[in-house]
């Protein structure tokens, strides 16, 4: 297993989505939580498990909801770059990878 670091950027998405989601349910937002969870775990196994995406990152979707857990694969550690609602413009968080 891999190690899996995250971008400051990429955790304050995860936080302000679990919050979004606990105002509509606390039950909610712990299922959202769980599936990010799920997602790093399934990261941290097989890192080049799905398909290059931009600037070599590459895109895990949550199963339940419109999010997808962008990173890149260095050979050594996993680094989440965003958390990408899939409902925003889609190449917000390219900044990021300078």
């Amino acid at each position: 297993m891999v190690p899996v670091e995250l971008h400051s950027a990429a955790y304050k998405e995860i936080e302000g989505a679990k919050q979004w989601y606990d105002e509509v349910s606390v039950k909610l937002g712990n299922r959202f939580l769980q599936e990010v969870d799920r997602g790093m775990e399934r990261i941290r196994e097989a890192p080049n498990s799905w398909p290059v995406y931009i600037s070599g990152t590459r895109r895990f979707f949550l199963y339940r909801f419109p999010f997808a857990i962008v990173y890149k694969f260095d050979g050594e550690k996993a680094k989440v770059f965003a958390l990408m609602n899939l409902r925003r413009k889609p190449e917000y968080w390219l900044k990021r990878l300078l």
